[in-house]
């Protein structure tokens, strides 16, 4: 008989090991999704377009505090727990849920999930939400770039919207944010490649996107998996570069998946070098040694900039972050923080007697975000709420450490600045080294007649 089966997860990974384990496997039946971390996912379902023919009215999503009940009365077998960023606790907490509801717990990993390319793929991961690995993205596209050749990024899945629309997705242009009705959490993640110049593929079927990743009208030598919070890759790595964060020492040991992530790397970036301290650096250094010895461990920081820092010297000022690296990722200080702290803000005003709506219930949800102002924008409303927030702020300026420009998708009533960051090498081994040997194993040259062998 069939297994009946729930995947436990939060829009991203669950999809992703459906497709990849699940649809089309006679031996099981996938009865229902539970999401959480995500708001407003619930209630939806994983569409029969999507599904497959074993599936011809989708797939029900629910609430994940409703599980204990859906084991019960769908009669489940096994719940697979499919989302990242999570203390082993929780995974472990969410495994009693389930065994003692009667079904087996199952993790599903990278060789049952991950898809093969027919391209070079060099998969950049972290061990936490918020270590810096979109930037350390950016810096390897960048000296791929310089050598001509054409990469094409893959994005971690966020699939909020209508999932049939998203089942492919490519962003080459500012204006494609906006065709794809992009939440602020996408373009925060998209729009750093695509003003850079190189593309950028996400949405749902990864198996579909990375073929038509491979052949992108504008050409493709090398995928780039930019994977999302510390998820092991969706494809099979030829290169797998890891972020830590030592203003979270230890936690590179304690989290779902970031463990995997560690063990599996070639290279390890210990990033925000500059703003951390000797305590934490050290920390890290230890446990990478520990679980990984033969990893190239790379030195990095995260130098800080800002438009203009007369907004922020001697003002009261609103900090708002990333809100990922905040909510789940549980981080004390972003870029905007630094910033304000380097160029001295006379005081941070805490956003928390002024916020409305979603937010208000974001800062119930996660109360350690403290006085900082994640920039949630999973939808519309979210993204008045975060308006109106700001402008609702008694301040005298706003720092906006978020990867994106705020000012082009709301309207900030107060003057503001925005904060760049970029990866920084701080001495050798670098990046520089290993793309070079990346490219020369896999013989990414230039022909003298601009083309590729």
């Amino acid at each position: 008989m069939k297994k009946r089966v729930i995947i436990i997860g939060a829009a991203g990974r669950d999809f992703h090991n459906f497709n990849t384990y699940f649809r089309g496997n006679d031996n099981y039946d996938v009865v229902a999704f539970t999401a959480a971390q995500i708001p407003d996912i619930d209630g939806r379902k994983y569409p029969a377009e999507l599904a497959g023919e074993l599936y011809p009215d989708g797939i029900p999503i629910y609430a994940e505090e409703d599980l204990p009940q859906l084991i019960k009365d769908l009669k489940v077998n096994i719940c697979v727990f499919s989302y990242s960023d999570v203390p082993y606790e929780r995974v472990m907490g969410v495994s009693a849920i389930v065994n003692a509801a009667g079904a087996d717990f199952m993790l599903l990993g990278p060789k049952d999930t991950m898809v093969k390319s027919t391209k070079p793929v060099i998969a950049v991961g972290a061990v936490r939400t918020g270590c810096g690995k979109s930037q350390t993205s950016r810096r390897i596209i960048e000296l791929l770039m310089d050598k001509g050749l054409k990469v094409v990024a893959v994005r971690h899945p966020m699939p909020y919207g209508d999932l049939v629309e998203q089942k492919v997705q490519r962003f080459a242009t500012v204006e494609d944010l906006d065709k794809h009705k992009c939440t602020i959490e996408e373009m925060e993640e998209y729009e750093p490649h695509v003003v850079r110049g190189n593309v950028i593929y996400a949405g749902v079927d990864y198996e579909a996107i990375l073929r038509a990743a491979e052949n992108d009208p504008d050409g493709c030598d090398v995928v780039i998996w930019d994977g999302g919070n510390n998820d092991f890759p969706f494809y099979a790595p030829d290169l797998t570069i890891t972020v830590v964060d030592p203003h979270r020492p230890g936690h590179e040991l304690n989290y779902y998946p970031g463990e995997v992530t560690l063990r599996m790397a070639d290279v390890v970036v210990i990033n925000k070098m500059d703003s951390a301290g000797p305590e934490g650096i050290q920390i890290v250094r230890e446990n990478i040694a520990k679980v990984n010895p033969q990893a190239t461990v790379i030195d990095a920081a995260s130098p800080i900039m800002v438009d203009d820092p007369s907004v922020i010297k001697g003002k009261k000022v609103l900090v708002v972050e990333d809100g990922p690296t905040l909510t789940h990722g549980e981080m004390k200080l972003g870029a905007g923080t630094v910033a304000a702290q380097k160029y001295g803000a006379a005081e941070m005003v805490d956003p928390r007697p002024y916020t409305v709506g979603k937010l208000s219930e974001t800062f119930e949800i996660y109360p350690n975000i403290g006085v900082l102002l994640p920039a949630m924008g999973y939808g519309e409303e979210q993204r008045r709420d975060l308006e109106e927030t700001i402008n609702n702020t008694e301040c005298d300026s706003v720092v906006i450490g978020t990867p994106i420009d705020l000012n082009r998708i709301i309207k900030i009533n107060k003057p503001n600045t925005r904060v760049y960051y970029d990866l920084q090498e701080i001495g050798f081994p670098n990046l520089v080294e290993v793309i070079d040997n990346f490219t020369d194993k896999f013989n990414l040259k230039n022909n003298l007649k601009g083309g590729f062998f």
